[in-house]
Order: C-alpha cells, then structure tokens, then sequence
C-alpha cells in the first residue's frame, strides 16, 4: 500500500467514512495527523494487519497485508524503526527480518492463542518423538519456536511449504484446525498439536448455515483456521489475503467473511458495492492496538521488541525458508 503520508485527512476519511462514523473520525483525525508527521521525522515505517481497525489500517499503515506480506515487506524497508501494528508474534518476525532495525509493538500485551499454546520445550519433546521428521510451524509462533523449525509457513501457502519438504510425513504447529486443512489438501501425513484460534474456533457450521438461509445468493468465505464443520459449510476456504482477493475478483452482492470481524470494515473499504454480513468475533489482542498507544509508542520509541541472538540466528532461517517459497 502507498504511503498515506500524502494523504490529507479529508482524503483519509473521504475512503473510510462508510465505516467510521463521524463523532469518532473527530477524535481520530487529530492522531492520525500527529503520527503521520512523527513518522517523517523519524523515518519510521508502520506495519499494519488486515484485522486492524480502520482508522490504523486506511489512516497510518504505510504497508496493510497479512501475516506473509507483512515479513516480506519487512524485510525490504529502509526505515530506520518498524512500528508494527498487530500482535507480539508479528513484531517478533518483522524484528527477525530487521535484525539492526528498531521494531516497536505499541502494546506488548497484545499476544495470541496460537502463539501461547506451544513452547520451544513442547517443540523438542515432539522432535523426540518423531526423529527425522521436519517440524513446519505457523508464522502465529514466538521466536523461541521458531528456532526450532525447520520452516515457517502461513496460512496462504501452509500446503505449498509442507510439499517443499519432499517428505511423506511433516510434525505441523500449532493451529490443529489449519493442519486439518492443510491434511485435506495434501498426501504429506500431518502431524498436529492442538493449538486453536480463540476467534476463528467460536464459529460453527451451525452458525454459518443459519446465516446463508437467512440471506439467500449470500458468498460464505472461511478462514483455515475455523473448524472444519465451518470450511465445509462454507463456499471457500483461504487465507486472509485470498479472502480479500476473492471480494475484489469476485464481486458478490453480499458477502459473510468467517474470521475477525474487523477485516471485513477493511475489505468493505475497498469495495463499496459488495454487502457485508458481519457477525462480530474480535480479536482482544489485535484490539489492544490504539492510535494513541501508536503515537506514544513512536513519540517515546518504546515498547521495543528483543531478541536473543542464538534464538534470532536460528528462527531466522525458518523465516526466510518461509519467505523464499512465497504464496
């Protein structure tokens, strides 16, 4: 995405008015002036997630994609600090790709279950277990674990890195609904764990039939990350990033978008003339990212993201594994 810096903000809010109403633009817009011009001084960069509120995603992010773009991107900016507006997993891989660049989380709570539900110590018991076998994990890992990967993968190419390998059998971590996925739709054998995402697993087949019968013609896209009662009751199953280019190609009158509700105000941006049936599961970590907290955590420069070298050495290379096979 192209700098918003030269973006006024009659532009910036002329594009999101459809989803931020007027009595909070007013208390946005005067942020969003500040941090655009803190950025210029300080030549910072600021990454943003799709699952980003609006006024941060279309209002300050210089760079708005999913988990995969957002590493490549990293990797191939010449600020000199990275604010990533996401989760600590996140910063933590733009810090792994930007190892002598600054890289500040505006709020260090902001985590995630997937990322909570494994450790490098739950890695190396499976790696005993299953000698020989190569481990692939979710880019919605903490460094420790990547260390001990053999490659990252997201969920736009988790089935394109585990047939990389040339193997018959991967260990898959740790989201069990994604590698459920991915066992669907490769020979590999897939060995899983049983992380979950606390959002995607709240929806239900139920649930979705519910709403297609209650808005007939309606386009139901899931993410892998949702159980598989949801995929199947669901007219396509794909990452964030093919989420959005489904709407953009696709252009269906009214569209349900399974996963963080958030990411729909997003894409519905973006394409004005497709409805959004919106049932609201938000992320409370992604949610803890604030333009205020964005501001004080570039004005101050805190909130920095460490990481021990050995520990960066190694989940580096999982990274860039992940990152040369592409989508």
């Amino acid at each position: 995405m192209e700098s918003l810096q030269k973006n006024s903000l009659k532009d910036i809010y002329k594009k999101i008015s459809s989803v931020v109403p007027e009595i909070e633009w007013k208390v946005h817009a005067p942020l969003i002036e500040k941090i655009n011009k803190l950025k210029k001084e300080k030549n910072a960069v600021i990454l943003a997630h799709n699952y980003q509120t609006p006024e941060i995603y279309h209002g300050v992010a210089d760079i708005s994609a999913d988990s995969l773009a957002l590493a490549v991107e990293a990797s191939k900016t010449d600020a000199d600090i990275i604010v990533l507006c996401g989760v600590h997993f996140m910063a933590e891989t733009a810090k792994l790709m930007n190892p002598k660049k600054k890289v500040l989380l505006p709020d260090m709570d902001a985590g995630c279950s997937l990322a909570s539900s494994i450790t490098g110590k739950d890695v190396r018991m499976l790696k005993e277990k299953y000698p020989g076998v190569p481990v692939v994990s979710y880019v919605n890992t903490s460094a420790e674990v990547k260390a001990e990967t053999d490659v990252c993968c997201t969920s736009a190419n988790a089935v394109k890195v585990v047939e990389s390998l040339g193997v018959d059998k991967v260990i898959f971590l740790p989201d069990h609904y994604l590698a459920n996925y991915v066992q669907k739709n490769t020979k590999v054998k897939i060995i899983s764990w049983q992380g979950t995402c606390i959002v995607h697993e709240k929806f239900t087949g139920k649930e979705i039939e519910n709403i297609r019968k209650e808005n007939p013609g309606i386009k139901i896209i899931a993410h892998p990350e949702c159980p598989p009662d949801v995929i199947s009751a669901s007219d396509f199953a794909g990452s964030t990033s093919n989420m959005v280019k489904y709407v953009k190609e696709k252009q269906p009158k009214k569209v349900l978008l399974v996963t963080e509700c958030t990411m729909s105000d997003n894409v519905q941006v973006e394409n004005p003339s497709v409805q959004f049936i919106k049932p609201c599961n938000l992320c409370p970590y992604m949610n803890k990212i604030t333009l205020k907290k964005i501001y004080d955590c570039l004005k101050n420069e805190s909130n920095e993201i460490k990481i021990g070298h050995n520990i960066a050495a190694m989940a580096r290379k999982s990274v860039q594994r992940m990152t040369a096979i592409g989508r």
